[in-house]
């Protein structure tokens, strides 16, 4: 009975020393990313982030818990990750991509080297709530872009919207270098509709990606969309044609001059810019069709879409 406790009590040591033993598997690995840096990837262009990041939230102490879990105790990654909104892991393909990442450092450079130079001087000539002001009348005369797309969205009471804030800010707005319907006391929020949108909303899907140069990002739908926004932009019709031009250029500036430092940040933030760009461009192209017939959408473009990202975008000047 001796022999045979001392080897009970032997196999019970073994047992404990083993159950310890694979704890120094799961300390994390010198060198690898830390968990705030693996969720920042993108899943769909690094799959295996995912798995590192669960494996960097698994504590040793964690390994030693029982399997089953209590009522309502959830795993915090694994309910962010079900929880994603569908709009935010929308996809496209990207057959051109040579082409588009050529075309996107063209647009980078040109941002860079002429573009945001000149609105940095254009800005220390020209104060801030002017800058505002030219930027409102732009998107003032964008109205028609925005009442005809209502109108063909069936979203008649966001063009109600959009016919009564091109009245009272072409008058009392004068001309509409103010906003006073959009202030609080009014509170007619601009319709950011265009005939891309329109195009989404009949289900015509975005195709692939293209990325335009002086124009940034795009898809065949969106593509289609800028040729109906041109026809529907008053300024589309000033005649000669460098005055078009000239006067789109100055709009761009202008825009560009309130926008400087949104494009760095989301560069200087990305492992591959041109990925970034790509998917938050998609998203936010896919978010904006979801909102068909939305009372009171005024959010501006992705910061840094503006640029060289999406060209001279429209509705790039904030509202004050």
């Amino acid at each position: 009975m001796k022999f045979l406790s001392l080897a009970l009590a032997l196999c019970a040591s073994a047992m404990v020393g083993c159950a310890h033993g694979p704890q120094a598997l799961s300390e994390p690995v010198p060198g690898l990313p830390a968990t705030a840096a693996v969720a920042s990837y993108s899943l769909e262009q690094h799959p295996a982030a995912l798995q590192l990041a669960k494996d960097e939230t698994t504590s040793p102490a964690a390994a030693d818990e029982p399997e089953e879990k209590s009522e309502g105790d959830e795993d915090d990654f694994d309910y962010g990750m079900e929880d994603v909104p569908t709009a935010e892991q929308v996809t496209i393909a990207d057959p051109w991509e040579p082409f588009n990442r050529a075309m996107f450092t063209f647009n980078d450079r040109l941002y860079f080297w002429v573009l945001k130079p000149v609105a940095e001087g254009y800005s220390a000539v020209l104060p801030e709530p002017a800058r505002v002001s030219v930027g409102n009348f732009f998107s003032n005369l964008r109205s028609p872009i925005r009442l005809v797309n209502c109108l063909l969205q069936a979203n008649f009471i966001g063009a109600a919207t959009e016919l009564f804030r091109f009245m009272l800010n072409s008058t009392i707005g004068l001309a509409g270098l103010f906003d006073p319907a959009g202030g609080e006391e009014i509170g007619l929020v601009r319709q950011d509709e265009d005939f891309g949108q329109t195009l989404g909303s009949y289900g015509v899907g975005q195709g692939f990606y293209i990325v335009w140069p002086f124009l940034g990002p795009s898809s065949p739908r969106d593509t289609v969309g800028m040729i109906g926004d041109y026809f529907s932009y008053p300024i589309s019709y000033l005649d000669p044609w460098y005055v078009w031009i000239g006067v789109r250029g100055y709009q761009a500036i202008n825009d560009t001059s309130l926008q400087i430092g949104d494009y760095e940040a989301i560069k200087d933030a990305a492992i591959d810019p041109y990925l970034s760009v790509r998917n938050a461009y998609i998203q936010y192209r896919q978010k904006k069709v979801e909102e068909k017939g939305t009372i009171g959408k005024s959010e501006p473009d992705i910061p840094g879409l503006g640029t060289p990202a999406r060209g001279v975008g429209p509705e790039a000047a904030p509202q004050k």
